[in-house]
């Protein structure tokens, strides 16, 4: 049992002052198998508290279906082992999170209704938020510090002030809080800026700042805002996220342990983002949209002290030492990590996308072109087909793509419209049936576009005759990648011998042998665009845009013996062999 309060100048914790020293490490960005390898690096690296967000979207996927039998999303035992390994712990719940993850956490069924405000008092948002808030606080509660849990301090909605200033949203937001029991301080964090920590947080919640630079004026601006009670840094920016297409974000360890120096010195409390970023498995990484869509790459290393496979880098030790002066540091002595294994096997075409769901699902027709949230479809891939009113040449045009889509005229695949180009229209041919492969490529998670429709957009026009009569074909990637191996088997038969066209999006296979589990670094260059599993578990996305090469592969989903790999490929592959390289390539940085 213990009392964490806010003190005049301090958190205190048994009335003693206690200094946060957080990182962030969010659960569902981790193989739950090393949940607590990564809990223990930062320990070792001076923390004494482990921040998590909790994303809505999947622990509620469908209205009022909670998941609560998937180990990866098991915040009550990634809790319990932050308490087994002596640390405390923060929870942010969102509803919102941004966290370059998928809506931001939000669901994508909330649009079933195209009206729906979001992260507002509009009851179609907020009582579903307040019904999830209420499930996953019942988790939490237990496990606060006052029943002898980890948890410490709790957020309410995430950087708000960067997105509205509704003090009835955040007092609705703040009882349904308390209402699912959580009796610890309530905090909120906002960036230093304007007046956004004034637009996002309350009286009766404690304000934090997040930043990464500029220590001294972030402090002051806070302690403006905030007369009273103990600063903290509540996102401590280390390093940044990629997006496809651009570079491999790094920052300097000296200069990051520099402002980590001057944040302690201050005598401020500190939460690190990232502490160990993670991966984004299977679809679930966000987007960013000021004018350019902007998807974020599989790989959220984020350039942390810890890095994506689990290792210490330059920084965790810069860390370390920043730390030492300010805190006790457990003894640590780092062990050489040694290189991936190398594999190399080759990987065989068995079935087409198209096939494998046609196979377990059929085409439904509609009378208007439908988008994804109408279909019930809330991540990945959808196809549309309608019939052709001409057989000539004509301009194909949406009113907008939303993300990528893959044309196709009588089988034969003429082109590819890309949102992140601005791409609404293309020449296609004559011909009789017209389909699209919809690829959703992650909901943007910050900013006015947050909660926006995926799929196509309509209108649909040919040569300015619009398409209002559409079929579509659900086409789940993680449920269709099962059918690999039993394409490989024969069960499902595709139209071709095997899968034979290559011009449409299709799934190959490898079955490759290792000696004991172990991580491992599956290099994607030669393939084109598309995702893959190992086992069944989900990797997440590559493309050949760049910057990242290799998706990461944890230990925790591989087996000694027989293993399987799956990959589905949207676009082309110049080469069709698996390798599983010694270390991760995660692209070309500025410098």
């Amino acid at each position: 049992m213990g009392r964490f309060e806010i003190g005049s100048d301090a958190f205190l914790l048994d009335s003693a002052p206690f200094r946060v020293i957080s990182g962030a490490l969010h659960y569902f960005r981790v193989h739950p198998a090393h949940w607590r390898d990564r809990i223990r690096l930062a320990r070792a690296m001076g923390l004494n508290t482990i921040e998590t967000y909790v994303p809505w979207n999947e622990h509620e996927p469908r209205p009022g279906v909670y998941v609560t039998d998937d180990p990866t999303l098991d915040l009550a035992r990634f809790l319990e082992i932050v308490a087994e390994e002596g640390m405390f712990a923060i929870v942010r719940p969102g509803p919102y999170i941004c966290a370059e993850w998928d809506g931001g956490g939000l669901p994508g069924w909330l649009l079933a209704d195209p009206d729906v405000r979001m992260r507002s008092t509009d009851a179609r948002f907020l009582e579903p938020a307040k019904r999830y808030l209420n499930h996953v606080l019942g988790i939490v509660a237990p496990l606060q510090v006052d029943d002898g849990g980890p948890v410490i301090l709790v957020q309410v909605e995430n950087e708000y002030g960067a997105y509205g200033s509704d003090k009835e949203y955040l007092r609705e937001l703040t009882g349904a809080t308390r209402a699912s029991g959580i009796t610890v301080p309530l905090i909120t964090v906002d960036q230093p800026s304007g007046s956004m920590i004034a637009d996002g947080s309350l009286p009766e919640l404690h304000k934090t700042a997040s930043f990464g630079s500029h220590t001294a004026h972030r402090l002051a601006h806070l302690r403006r805002e905030q007369p009273t009670g103990p600063l903290m840094c509540g996102e401590f920016w280390c390093g940044w996220f990629d997006h496809w297409g651009a570079h491999h974000h790094t920052t300097s360890a000296a200069a990051s342990a520099a402002e980590l120096d001057a944040l302690l010195a201050a005598g401020a409390s500190v939460n690190i983002y990232m502490v160990h970023g993670g991966t984004n498995f299977g679809f679930t990484n966000g987007a960013n949209d000021k004018g350019v869509y902007q998807p974020i790459t599989t790989s959220y290393d984020y350039d942390a002290p810890i890095d994506e496979a689990g290792e210490p880098t330059e920084k965790f030790w810069a860390f370390r030492e920043v730390i030492a002066k300010y805190a006790p540091v457990p003894e640590f002595e780092q062990v050489a990590g040694s290189p991936a294994p190398s594999v190399e096997v080759p990987l065989e075409p068995v079935v087409g996308l198209l096939d494998a769901a046609a196979s377990v699902g059929s085409w439904e027709p509609h009378s208007t072109l439908p988008t994804m949230e109408d279909l019930g479809v809330y991540r990945g891939l959808v196809g549309y087909r309608a019939a052709l009113p001409n057989h000539s040449p004509a301009v194909l045009t949406f009113g907008e793509v939303r993300d990528r889509a893959i044309v196709v005229v009588d089988g034969v695949r003429v082109g590819v419209l890309a949102r992140e180009r601005h791409e609404q229209a293309l020449v296609v041919p004559g011909g009789h049936e017209l389909l699209v492969i919809v690829e959703d490529e992650g909901r943007v998670d910050y900013g006015p576009r947050i909660g926006e429709r995926k799929g196509l957009i309509g209108p649909a026009m040919v040569d300015g005759v619009q398409l209002d009569r559409w079929e579509t074909l659900q086409l789940d990637a993680d449920a269709l990648a099962h059918t690999a191996g039993a394409a490989a088997s024969g069960r499902i038969v595709s139209r071709g011998a095997g899968h034979s066209d290559l011009s449409l999006p299709g799934f190959h296979r490898a079955v490759f042998e290792l000696g004991a589990s172990a991580d491992l670094f599956l290099d994607t260059s030669g393939w084109g665009k598309g995702a893959a599993w190992v086992n069944g578990f989900p990797l997440g996305r590559y493309w050949s845009a760049g910057p990242q090469r290799t998706l990461y592969v944890p230990a925790g989903a591989t087996r000694t013996g027989e293993n399987e790999l799956v990959v589905l490929e949207l676009d082309a592959m110049s080469s069709r062999t698996a390798r599983f390289v010694p270390s991760p390539q995660l692209g070309h940085t500025e410098e």
